[in-house]
């Protein structure tokens, strides 16, 4: 019966693993396809983004920075390797993103429902996440 016991615990200990990494995976590919289009629509000038940044008073050209800034991130966060700079790039996102947040809260452009403050914490939450079900391989 111990040997069976072990097995069990193996077997539980694998799921968990492998239930962490899928974890992981799937709140690591929606941030990064999210900040990409968002990045993406910054750097295009796409959509709102462009009303998005000059109703709270910031020039147009940040809009190029914050774009860069935020595929710069996602490449970090998903190319193997480099394990130092995938917590800058995860440190990065979530100062960018609440930051954001915090900018449109200061402005009083809440959006429609919160939606300016919302999304940039949800985009933060998810920054957090990715990082803290990340594997030993991605960790410092």
């Amino acid at each position: 019966m111990p040997a069976k016991a072990g097995t069990t615990m193996k077997t539980h200990a694998k799921a968990r693993f492998e239930t962490k990494i899928v974890a992981y995976w799937t709140i690591t590919i929606i941030l990064a396809l999210s900040i990409t289009l968002s990045g993406i629509g910054q750097l295009m000038r796409f959509g709102g983004n462009v009303d998005l940044v000059t109703n709270i008073g910031f020039p147009l050209y940040v809009t190029t920075i914050l774009g860069s800034w935020k595929l710069l991130g996602v490449l970090a966060i998903l190319m193997p390797g480099w394990p130092r700079l995938k917590e800058w790039a995860y440190s990065g996102l979530f100062f960018l993103m609440t930051g954001a947040a915090l900018s449109h809260a200061f402005a009083g452009d809440y959006g429609a429902s919160g939606f300016h403050i919302l999304l940039p914490l949800i985009y933060a939450a998810l920054a957090v996440a990715s990082w803290a079900l990340r594997p030993e391989g991605r960790k410092l």
